[in-house]
């Protein structure tokens, strides 16, 4: 075989892939599909773009990061952490212990709801725009919905009231105008005969909001009108109130008191609500309907709620994070409540230990958000190391959990009120990467 012969002989594919596994943590099987796609890429420089497929491959991959940001919910790093619940064991989501038969994976979480919101009875689906659309298709297919215009909103992934509307067979009235909306309004509208009024829907306007010169119906109002009155609550706080917080931490702000809540929701005259369970619930993804125990029942046997039910995977947590709430243990069990819940100085102290121990970076009073769209424009006091220039990537790249920051004021700020403190010495580790 002559040199040439041998110069043109693709690189072997087994040789380079067990070669990059001593460098990138994949399957064997994974490595050898990029070495071909580098091969047919760039056959003479296949170990450099094999490597790079490589590693952008494993960066895609869904990890675990610690939360810098000071965004609580941050919906791009998966909302409200979870403690984990994963096990080798089976679980009875549709098993009767007390008999053997088949049970339903509703009934534990609804009594749990029902102790906690006063509604009737209750529902769980995979997210929130999935009971939204549950519901509408349930409740009003083929007939009006009554919705202010002030409330035909977009929310974040595109999620439009008209669009979610159309797609579950209801037919959208608009009424009043986007900064006033009367009860009147929706009183006409229910009397006009072609429209057909089976719901007034009322929707939480997420980040958007009208201010100066606006008025709106409230559900005690538009509660003695004939239709279903519905609420689409998104946020997922259950009581304004607030029973389950220490008496240390009242009197609670205001992003927690104005918010509008499951139970006062229902004690206000709504028939039905739908919230998230990954904001300020603290749960997994998940979408819950409560209510009135008919038009509960009537969404149960719809042939869409097979589609958006969710698995054990999600009702376990579930039920783990509503038993916290009844159990008065919500800011030790459930992350989100425990980060809203560290007092001020704890975090002060935290940053200058952290300061102290890698040698680098200067502590600062922070404002943290809750995030998600829930409480918009609220502000928690917080505080952050912050180290001078633009290191997010390097931080985005630390050894063994990313840690995911933010620039402000030509500085990286690492807050410290969206970071478990056991993740602290990580962030310690994370800093002194940067000096190296």
């Amino acid at each position: 075989m002559s040199n040439n012969e041998t110069a043109q002989r693709p690189p072997s594919v087994d040789a380079l892939a067990r070669a990059l596994s001593a460098e990138v943590d994949l399957p064997h099987a994974v490595l050898v599909d990029c070495v071909r796609r580098a091969i047919s890429i760039q056959p003479d420089d296949a170990a450099k773009v094999a490597r790079q497929l490589c590693e952008q491959l494993h960066a895609s991959l869904i990890s675990e990061v610690i939360n810098a940001t000071g965004v609580l919910l941050h919906t791009n790093l998966g909302r409200a952490p979870i403690t984990g619940t994963s096990g080798q064991r089976a679980t009875s989501v549709e098993f009767d212990l007390q008999d053997g038969s088949r049970g339903s994976r509703h009934t534990a979480i609804a009594s749990l709801l029902r102790m906690l919101t006063g509604a009737e009875d209750a529902l769980v689906v995979n997210n929130n725009a999935a009971a939204v659309l549950l519901v509408l298709s349930a409740l009003a297919e083929n007939r009006g919905v009554a919705v202010s215009r002030g409330e035909s909103v977009e929310i974040g992934g595109g999620f439009r009231v008209p669009d979610v509307m159309r797609r579950s067979g209801a037919r959208l009235i608009d009424v009043g105008t986007t900064n006033k909306t009367r009860r009147e309004d929706y009183e006409e509208a229910c009397s006009t005969p072609d429209h057909d009024i089976a719901m007034l829907l009322k929707v939480h306007p997420s980040n958007f909001s009208v201010e100066g010169f606006v008025e709106s119906a409230s559900l005690r109002e538009l509660a003695s009108l004939p239709p279903v009155l519905a609420v689409d609550l998104g946020s997922g706080l259950l009581d304004s109130q607030a029973p389950w917080l220490p008496s240390e931490m009242r009197p609670f702000p205001t992003w927690v008191t104005d918010e509008p809540s499951v139970k006062q929701s229902i004690e206000d005259g709504a028939d039905i609500v739908m919230f998230s369970g990954d904001k300020l619930l603290g749960g997994p993804q998940c979408g819950i309907i409560a209510g009135r125990s008919d038009l509960i029942e009537e969404c149960a046997k719809h042939p869409l709620m097979r589609a958006l039910r969710p698995g054990h995977h999600a009702i376990v947590p579930l039920q783990q994070v509503l038993l916290a709430y009844l159990d008065r243990t919500v800011t030790e069990d459930i992350p989100f409540w425990a980060m809203v819940g560290v007092r001020d100085d704890a975090l002060a102290g935290r940053a200058q230990r952290i300061i102290a121990e890698a040698g680098i970076g200067e502590a600062r009073v922070s404002s943290a958000v809750v995030g998600a769209g829930a409480a918009p424009g609220a502000t928690l006091p917080s505080h952050a190391v912050v180290v001078s220039g633009d290191h997010v990537e390097q931080l985005r790249r630390a050894k063994p959990f990313p840690v995911i920051t933010r620039v402000a004021d030509g500085a990286t700020w690492i807050d410290l009120r969206s970071v478990h403190e056991t993740d602290d010495a990580n962030i310690i580790d994370a800093l002194l990467a940067l000096k190296r």
